[in-house]
């Protein structure tokens, strides 16, 4: 009798047949509807990840499971329920459509693009087992994620090493850990703000929030927070802009440890207080609109500001499949695939933007 086998079977395999290369192009993840039980399932699954709360474990699960999965998926799904598009959650719809753009920069029978979500579907595991079924045996795992942070980008590395763990022939992997710095993402986040400013005209302050993480996160070595600052400092500069004119902030708190500051919604509504009246506020971090975005900042945190008195808020979208975000990830790919041989594709900007019109993307 045979004993089973603890790996997972393996594609099958062509002599002859040409390897390809895989990209993973992975961001955070989203439920997969606006309704508290698929909050639930989808929460249990974020929340209970050990990179993201770093707290002991079995006094964590306790709180996690006893309390707050009882009473935060409803309030989440009211939320979700907000920002939902006719296609899905728009983080998803962004991050696949990026995605697909991305494919479109390469020669498809060389060079295959997938996306993934650490948390919710499709899995990292499932759309790795995708790539080798369509025989790539050299994958780049690229995050969504610009600025590197034990909380997201290294989520991305564990589900990885828990796929190959299962795997009898581990293809070749490389990951990209950020790309805060790239020139051409600075390039990109600086288009889509002076394109807004071109369209509606420029507010007297620019409000850059980056997501949130504990402070502890940095005390113990974290580089998420200095790199934020590094990509403001970029964008600053890249805008012309002086020390007066932007300001740099972090959002999206939960639980009652100190996190990363200034708070964007507090020092929003100082703001105000202190006689700003308008301002722009963009999430550099984010390269998909999705809850934080359209939620908490375009409307939580206006509504704070209005409520302390100010006049005009603005929010600038994300990057999601503007033509240079485009062309900026084809060109961190590339530099991370030298020495893989592949055959690239020139990037056709107008046939991206009429796909992405046919695909429905949410405006």
């Amino acid at each position: 009798m045979l004993m089973k086998s603890r790996f997972s079977p393996e594609p099958e395999h062509r002599h002859g047949e040409r390897s390809r290369i895989g990209i993973l192009y992975c961001n955070l993840g989203t439920p997969d509807s606006p309704t508290p039980k698929a909050l639930k399932r989808y929460l249990a699954q974020f929340l209970g990840d050990s990179r993201v709360v770093e707290i002991p474990r079995l006094l964590w699960l306790a709180i996690l499971h006893g309390v707050i999965l009882q009473v935060r998926p409803a309030k989440s799904a009211k939320k979700y329920a907000s920002i939902w598009t006719d296609q899905g959650s728009p983080l998803k719809v962004w991050t696949q459509l990026q995605a697909d753009q991305l494919q479109k920069t390469f020669d498809a029978s060389s060079v295959v693009v997938r996306f993934a979500m650490t948390y919710g579907q499709p899995s990292i595991e499932s759309q790795l087992d995708e790539l080798k079924k369509q025989g790539c045996t050299k994958i780049l795992i690229l995050p969504a994620y610009p600025q590197y942070s034990g909380t997201t980008t290294a989520s991305i590395y564990d589900h990885v090493s828990l796929w190959t763990s299962r795997i009898r022939t581990i293809p070749e992997l490389r990951f990209v850990n950020h790309y805060h710095d790239h020139p051409l993402y600075i390039q990109a986040l600086a288009d889509s703000i002076q394109m807004h400013w071109k369209a509606h005209g420029r507010n007297q302050l620019l409000i850059m929030s980056f997501h949130g993480v504990p402070l502890r996160t940095l005390e113990l070595g974290d580089p998420y927070f200095c790199e934020c600052h590094k990509t403001g400092r970029l964008l600053a500069e890249a805008l012309g802009l002086n020390q007066d004119e932007f300001k740099i902030c972090f959002q999206s708190r939960f639980g009652k440890a100190q996190w990363l500051q200034p708070y964007t919604e507090p020092t929003v509504r100082q703001l105000a207080q202190q006689g700003v009246k308008s301002m722009d506020v963009v999430c550099p971090g984010f390269t998909s609109d999705c809850l934080e975005t359209l939620e908490e900042v375009a409307m939580e945190v206006k509504e704070a500001f209005e409520e302390e008195g100010g006049e005009h808020y603005s929010y600038i979208a994300c990057l999601n499949d503007s033509d240079t975000w485009i062309k900026a990830l084809n060109q961190i790919a590339q530099q991370h695939l030298q020495g893989w041989n592949l055959t690239g594709n020139p990037i056709d900007l107008e046939k991206s933007r009429e796909s992405a019109i046919q695909l429905g993307a949410p405006q």
